[in-house]
This record gives structure tokens, C-alpha cells and sequence, in this order.
């Protein structure tokens, strides 16, 4: 059976940052898995026809020095750019936001297509079962994906969970995200940078040109719908058509190749948690962590990209200790 120091379920940021941190500190005996296809989790980019489209995170913000000091290495690799915005610049990967997951997970093993499906505490530690009948034994646990997914795998695993972190779990709320995606045949009449976010119709989060952001060498759109809208019509077989309705002053439709629609089940928080990490098992052995875990000095009080990288960056420095 083999053994890890530490398994960590998620590759999504949060996953990533704290494998990387990890790794920084010499460690090598630790295992990053996902049941995804790619690392990056919301950090997701789709090829159509010959273009790209980010239908995940747009961007990412700075707000401390920690994420600040990655960021500058970053652009020095060349991996991202100040895509708009001043004097708070909005940082974008220069060719789509899973490319930079995928440069800052380089050298770390990961198990993709990997489902876990239970873990159960023994007296030497954890073992870890997947959905194809894998199973390995863990020392430490960190769990990176979304809240509502640690609850299923704590429901269907045979642990013991402090009941005051796992109320704390519970308060977390979760609502979806709706992006219909738009290949058209000629340029459109969006702003130079390709992104517009302002004075939008109702219910319209953003709408993202990404020829003009940059990624794609076709014209393809995003367009955001925010979170209590796509609650509302989630699962509706119609959600294309009243997309299009909402942007339909922006668009000559008769231009279009083709659409997509891309459905978020967790897409963010709307009810968050002031604490970067939770000890499930009280004794640092079961940890969880992700972009809605926030410092309690977080300024900006929501999830995004920076809570992601320093939620995992905590829940690792927590882990090592």
C-alpha cells in the first residue's frame, strides 16, 4: 500500500499553493489529487474552433505582500500581464487562466480523473479510497474543493470531526454561476480590452471579449450571469435563450458560429468563513481549506483569487507544524 505524508484533495489554487508550499519546504512525500481532467479548478479555460475562453476566473487582484511577491516572479516567467486597471491593476494569464495553473503545479505529482469517495481514520493514520478502487494511506488530509463536496465525502467517510469546526463548515454557503459562451464570425463592438462590467443589463455579472483580452485568436464571448439569477433558472433547459436576451443590444446575432453554455454547481461563497483554514479532526490531521476561507483581516470580505492562494498557503504552514 503506498503511503503519503500528506494527500491533497482539490487542485484547484488553493490545492496548488499549498502543494507548492510543500514542496518549497523540501517535502516530496505528498500526493495532490483532482477529479478533473486538468489541475486549475475554476481557473478554466475551453478551446473553440481556434479561439480560447476563460469561463472560470477573468482575473486576479493583489491586496498583500504574500501574493504580491508571487505575482511579480510571475511576470518575470512571462505566465501572466496587467491585462486593465489602474492604479489596482486586474491580472490575467496571457494565454487563459488554466495555463497559469498549470505552470505553478510543474513538479508536483498529481492524480488526475481521481474521485475520492472515502476516507476512513485508523489508529496509524488515514486511509484514502477512489473511485476505482485505489485506496492508500494518508498521515494528513488537506480537503481544497468546494464546501459542499467535503460535506458529501465527511458523510460518506468514517472520521471523527470536532463539532464546532464542523458548525463553522456548515455556515458556508455556496450559490451557482451560469456563462454562455459565444463564438462569432466578425470582431465586436466591445471595449479595446475586451472586458465590460459596468452599467450592464440586470442580472449580467461581466461579459469578456477574449480576442481583445488577448487569448484567443477567434472571437469568442463570456458573458457572467450573477449568482441569484443562476440560482433561479439552474437546471432550466431555456438558460441560452435568456442569456442572449440580456445582451442582446451588445451583439449582432446573426454573426454568430456557435454557443456553449457552461454551468458552475459551486461557482462562489455567499456566505463566508473568517478563518483561513479548519483543524477538522482538532489534532491537525484533517484540515480544510479554499477561497472561502478568509483571514480574519480580509478586506474585501468575498471569495476570489487571492483568499484561494492564501487559504491554501495557511492550511500548508498549518499542516507542517
Amino acid at each position: 500500500m503506498e503511503h503519503y505524508e500528506v494527500t491533497i484533495v482539490g487542485a484547484g489554487l488553493s490545492g496548488i499553493t499549498a502543494a507548492r508550499r510543500l514542496h518549497k519546504q523540501g517535502r516530496t512525500n505528498f500526493l495532490l489529487v483532482d477529479k478533473g481532467k486538468s489541475v486549475g479548478g475554476r481557473l478554466a479555460t475551453r478551446r473553440v474552433a481556434d479561439g480560447k475562453v476563460d469561463h472560470g476566473a477573468q482575473f486576479f487582484t493583489v491586496r498583500t505582500d504574500e501574493l504580491g511577491e508571487e505575482v511579480q516572479d510571475w511576470l518575470k516567467e512571462g505566465w501572466i500581464k496587467h491585462w486593465f486597471g489602474d492604479p489596482y491593476p486586474r491580472y490575467t494569464a496571457v494565454d487563459g487562466m488554466n495555463g497559469l495553473a498549470k505552470h505553478l503545479a510543474e513538479g508536483i505529482r498529481a492524480s488526475l480523473h481521481t474521485k475520492i469517495t472515502q476516507i476512513v481514520k485508523y489508529p496509524d493514520g488515514y486511509r484514502v479510497y477512489d473511485d476505482k478502487m485505489n485506496v492508500w494511506k494518508s498521515d494528513k488530509i488537506l480537503l481544497t474543493m468546494p464546501v459542499p463536496q467535503v460535506m458529501e465525502l465527511l458523510k460518506a467517510s468514517d472520521v471523527e470531526v470536532v463539532d464546532q469546526e464542523m458548525n463553522k463548515l456548515r455556515s458556508i454557503l455556496f450559490e451557482p454561476a451560469y456563462v454562455g459562451i459565444y463564438h462569432f464570425r466578425s470582431p465586436t463592438g466591445l471595449p479595446e480590452d475586451g472586458h465590460l462590467d459596468e452599467n450592464l443589463p440586470k442580472d449580467v455579472e461581466r461579459v469578456v471579449d477574449h480576442q481583445k483580452k488577448g487569448i484567443s485568436n477567434d472571437t469568442i464571448v463570456s458573458v457572467y450571469m450573477n449568482g441569484d439569477w443562476s440560482r433561479r433558472y439552474y437546471g432550466e433547459d431555456y438558460v441560452r435563450t435568456l442569456i442572449r436576451e440580456k445582451v442582446d443590444r451588445y451583439f449582432d446575432w446573426k454573426d454568430l458560429e456557435s454557443e456553449q453554455l457552461k454551468r458552475w454547481r459551486y461557482a462562489q461563497a455567499k456566505k463566508v468563513l473568517k478563518e483561513s483554514y479548519l483543524d477538522l479532526a482538532g489534532d491537525g490531521s484533517l484540515v480544510v481549506a479554499g477561497d472561502a476561507f478568509l483571514r480574519e483581516n480580509d478586506e474585501a470580505g468575498r471569495t476570489r483569487f487571492e483568499s484561494a492562494f492564501l487559504s491554501g498557503k495557511d492550511a500548508a504552514a498549518y499542516l507542517s507544524w
